[in-house]
């Protein structure tokens, strides 16, 4: 009796553990599908899972969940801020250069010829930039000229004479005179002589009434204008002879042009000064006695001669 109550109690407990494992079992297959199901690893709607190995019949098709996010992942929280366009920029402007200036309109060039053309190349005279008696003809040397006196000035250097060109030169001289716009050395009235200069052939200058006055036999050929050396470089006064003529000199001392250099005493000579014409007596020399005219003083180079008499005085 005790024997067979024993087989059973055994029994009984045998049953009981394999519902206990079966129980188990299925807890842990339910909470698998569950864990599949939530990350989101489960087939797809269509796809079959494979058959069990033995078995004659497909398994049945779980329909497909939702994919979910991880656990305890959490989605990006949408950006609060309002979507805005990017403005578009606005084209920077440029300043104007000087390449993309427009060029000043042209009032003469080469060919052109009348009394306006005399005049351009007068008043460039007065200032040292034509040599040649004005012609009225807009010809190479004109615009060499032209040429030149724009790049001294930072101007496009073409050789015409545009407005600006025009408009500076007016304002760096004076209206020509007739004997100028001829080509003529401008006649002035003589001054009283030193009577060192009344006889042969003398240069005579006067400091008071700073004029030179060509003279030849005690006779007035020509008078001009003429400036001196300053306080610290004064022009030598007493009687001279001229030694050298030299018409294109440039000066080694202080390197500037010397045009019709008529030299008298040393480093001092007779010239024409381009400053002298375009800042009249707010210079002075370096000792040299300046001409303010350029035909005036061409004239004069032409005439002098070596050995002539020059007379400085007060």
């Amino acid at each position: 009796m005790r024997r067979t109550t024993g087989v059973r109690t055994v029994a009984a407990r045998r049953r009981i553990s394999g519902g206990i494992r079966r129980r188990a079992v299925r807890a842990t297959l339910t909470a698998v599908a569950v864990l599949a199901v939530a990350t989101g690893c489960a087939p797809r709607a269509g796809d079959a899972p494979p058959a069990r190995a033995g078995s004659g019949a497909a398994a049945p098709v779980v329909p497909s969940a939702p994919a979910a996010a991880p656990p305890f992942s959490k989605a990006p929280a949408p950006s609060r801020q309002p979507s805005v366009a990017p403005t578009p920029k606005k084209p920077e402007r440029s300043e104007p250069s000087a390449a993309r200036a427009e060029p000043a309109p042209v009032l003469m060039s080469r060919g052109d010829q009348g009394p306006r053309v005399r005049e351009l190349q007068a008043r460039l005279a007065g200032i040292g930039w034509f040599g040649e008696a004005p012609t009225g003809t807009y010809g190479p040397v004109t615009a060499a000229a032209v040429e030149g006196f724009q790049r001294r000035r930072g101007l496009p250097a073409t050789g015409a004479a545009d407005t600006v060109t025009w408009r500076r030169l007016l304002g760096m001289t004076s209206e020509p005179t007739p004997d100028e716009l001829r080509g003529r050395a401008a006649q002035k009235p003589a001054a009283a002589l030193d009577p060192r200069c009344g006889t042969g052939r003398a240069i005579c200058v006067s400091k008071t009434t700073r004029t030179l006055s060509w003279v030849v036999d005690g006779r007035v050929r020509s008078t001009m204008d003429v400036r001196f050396g300053s306080q610290y470089t004064p022009t030598r006064e007493g009687v001279f002879r001229v030694f050298l003529k030299s018409r294109d000199h440039v000066s080694t001392l202080y390197d500037t042009p010397m045009p019709y250099a008529l030299f008298f005493s040393g480093g001092q000579a007779v010239h024409y000064s381009a400053d002298f014409a375009a800042q009249g007596y707010r210079g002075a020399s370096h000792g040299c006695v300046n001409v303010r005219d350029r035909a005036a003083a061409a004239a004069l180079f032409d005439e002098v001669r070596t050995g002539d008499k020059v007379v400085v005085h007060g």
